[in-house]
């Protein structure tokens, strides 16, 4: 299996002006330790179930684009972007600035967005669960109609754009990978079963990974897109790597079939969290 670091806390000593070179040394750390990907929260607010919510928290993209500047190879996403959180036309052209700016390695990472909190605070609407998943769906197809080479219009019941155009065009082949975050069997699996090449199953429970990668199939059977082809991740940070339960949970995840393992940072000790997890675990995941 491969492993994506989570960077979601950005509490550290000294902040805000030591945010940046913590950031910054915690990726070139992730990069040198072999993980594949680096993920971010798109949030305003930490998350109250994650700290308190006047927390330091960073605008996701922006971030992502200072990383790109110090890393080479790994994959790059928000973990996931909430779709009420920008226009999809607006989101699909960030999007493709940062696969451009990192050469291929930008992932749209997207979601139905859930903290309603944050919406209330700084404004932004917040819609009905229905139509959150709505505007998820059209947010994907809007983004993919602009990585292809149809520049025309869209209609939908959410959004309307007279023109999708999008130059330059995204780097990735065929265009920047699109992440379905969650674990929803009736909505959220079905959608990342229709448009995802990258399920994050936000769990980290291998018998609900298990049970919700048989939705994800059978969803895929009645849409008709190949099972395999999906890229399958879990988040790692239940468990400490010194718990005895650690390594028989990751090698369940790779019996399942599950790719990808995500672990966060600690807070205030965030370097230190990467280079463990790269000199600890990451040579015996790579195995299994």
């Amino acid at each position: 299996m491969h492993a994506g670091i989570h960077f979601w806390n950005y509490t550290v000593p000294g902040s805000p002006a030591t945010i940046p070179g913590a950031i910054a040394r915690s990726a070139r750390a992730a990069e040198q330790g072999g993980f594949d990907q680096f993920t971010v929260m798109d949030h305003w607010f930490q998350m109250e179930a994650a700290g308190d919510a006047g927390e330091p928290m960073l605008e996701a993209f922006t971030t992502l684009g200072f990383v790109a500047a110090q890393t080479e190879r790994m994959r790059l996403a928000p973990l996931v972007a909430g779709v009420t959180y920008r226009h999809p036309g607006l989101l699909a052209k960030i999007v493709t600035t940062l696969d451009v700016l990192s050469g291929g390695r930008a992932v749209l990472g997207v979601g139905a967005a859930w903290y309603e909190r944050e919406h209330h605070a700084l404004g932004v609407p917040y819609p009905a669960l229905k139509e959150r998943f709505e505007r998820l769906e059209e947010a994907i197809r809007i983004a993919l109609q602009m990585w292809s080479d149809d520049a025309g219009p869209f209609t939908g019941a959410h959004y309307t754009l007279a023109e999708t155009l999008n130059s330059p065009a995204a780097v990735s082949t065929p265009h920047p990978p699109v992440m379905v975050g969650g674990k929803g069997e009736r909505k959220t699996l079905r959608i990342a079963a229709q448009y995802a090449q990258i399920v994050n199953l936000t769990t980290a429970d291998p018998d609900e990974a298990a049970h919700l990668l048989d939705v994800l199939r059978r969803h895929c059977d009645t849409v008709g897109t190949d099972y395999d082809a999906i890229e399958k991740q879990v988040m790692g940070t239940r468990l400490d790597p010194g718990d005895a339960r650690f390594w028989p949970t990751m090698e369940r995840f790779a019996a399942i079939g599950i790719d990808l393992v995500v672990f966060g940072v600690r807070p205030g000790h965030q370097l230190e969290s990467v280079e463990a997890l790269a000199a600890g675990v990451l040579p015996r995941l790579r195995e299994l």
